[in-house]
């Protein structure tokens, strides 16, 4: 399947900004996706990945079949299970490998590195279970309740199309009671509530499975849905201003309030869900030249590389940002101080490429390893 450029630097996009944004200290996390919307890159990586279950559901099943589309994503869920599972403990290690070395870091709740000392197969079995999730692997743990059910639920989809979104959306309606009868460490369920993020996941899917038959009638309403879409993220940008103003603005903030009610990133409320869609629209038609520019820049490729990494990359990203962390904390906090922390900001976006470059390229110099080995 060819890839597409603008996707792969998105995707890539959202890993970084993941990273940044789980470096409390560090001085880029503020010139990130969250600081200008009132979603951030959790909604822009499950929105991108359902697209390319959709594209990818397709092209197999069109060449192999049903059942081999299927069993594709059960492999494909039992990989993200065990990145989580894999990514838990090397971040639990790592973790208490700083503190045993005297070195602080916040990006990480600290009794992991505990557990996972005092208890390891209690640590492994409560994440194998999924009964606990650590922090900074929450939306990798959302992936695997999502992606396990694509055997299911996408053939629906590609049958029922309509019938299946207005189960999703009923679904997403309900989700914040739904989310209590999932057995978990928290009371009230996942921190990412699935029955409420799965309703953008199976967007995204649609878009990708359906993406020719559902852009023409979308690009005859082409300026309308710019319009509105610009209008959606013009408000979002409104409320971000008063919060940032503070208790001057408090009358227009409650204003804006009485419109749109509550906002809830864990169950995906209505205002982040019409926030990212409406940046889709803008991104995929009347800025697609733009970003198709961006895409074939130095840095759109490398970003490229980021996300086509993927779990590679995201469990990556998760170790970097906790080392990232690690040495912010340990900067002055003068003036050179956040020179600093700017450096070591850009040193983990630096390393997070390198890292993805050498999984993507791994059979070529695995190979020649191979040969210098043997021959």
């Amino acid at each position: 399947m060819k890839r597409i450029a603008a996707l792969d630097m998105l995707r890539g996009y959202a890993l970084v900004c993941i990273m940044l944004d789980h470096m409390p200290m560090g001085v880029l996390r503020n010139v990130t996706l969250a600081n200008f919307t009132v979603f951030d890159a959790a909604e822009l990586f499950v929105l991108l990945s359902g697209f390319l279950v959709g594209m990818v559901w397709v092209k197999v099943e069109e060449r192999q079949g049903l059942r081999a589309a299927q069993w594709r994503f059960l492999r494909r869920a039992f990989q993200v299970w065990l990145a989580l599972v894999c990514g838990a403990v090397l971040l639990a290690l790592f973790s208490h490998l700083l503190f045993a070395l005297k070195i602080n870091h916040t990006a990480v709740w600290f009794q992991y590195s505990r557990w996972i000392w005092e208890n390891p197969l209690g640590y492994l079995g409560t994440v194998m279970l999924m009964w606990m999730q650590p922090n900074l692997l929450d939306v990798l743990a959302l992936y695997v309740v999502l992606i396990v059910t694509v055997p299911v639920t996408v053939p629906f989809l590609m049958r029922l199309p309509w019938l299946a979104m207005a189960v999703s959306l009923a679904v997403w309606w309900f989700a914040a009671p739904l989310n209590t009868l999932v057995p978990n460490q928290r009371p009230g369920g996942l921190l990412f509530n699935p029955f409420g993020w799965q309703l953008l996941f199976f967007i995204g899917v649609a878009l990708g499975a359906f993406r020719r038959q559902i852009m023409p009638v979308l690009r005859r309403q082409s300026r309308l849905l710019t319009i509105l879409s610009v209008g959606v993220l013009m408000f979002g940008a409104a409320i971000l201003i008063c919060w940032r103003i503070g208790e001057p603005a408090k009358d227009v903030a409650a204003f804006l309030k009485s419109i749109y009610g509550e906002i809830d990133k864990w169950s995906l409320d209505g205002l982040r869900l019409m926030s990212i869609m409406a940046a889709s629209w803008l991104v995929a038609v009347p800025l697609a030249g733009i970003f198709e520019w961006m895409a074939n820049t130095a840095l759109g490729r490398d970003l490229a590389e980021i996300g086509r990494g993927g779990l590679w990359s995201f469990i990556a990203c998760v170790m970097l940002s906790i080392w990232g962390d690690a040495l912010d904390m340990m900067a002055p906090p003068d003036m050179p101080g956040v020179l600093l922390r700017i450096a070591i900001d850009l040193w983990v976006i630096a390393a997070l490429w390198v890292v993805a470059a050498i999984w993507l390229r791994r059979h070529e110099w695995m190979g020649r390893l191979r040969a210098r080995i043997l021959g």
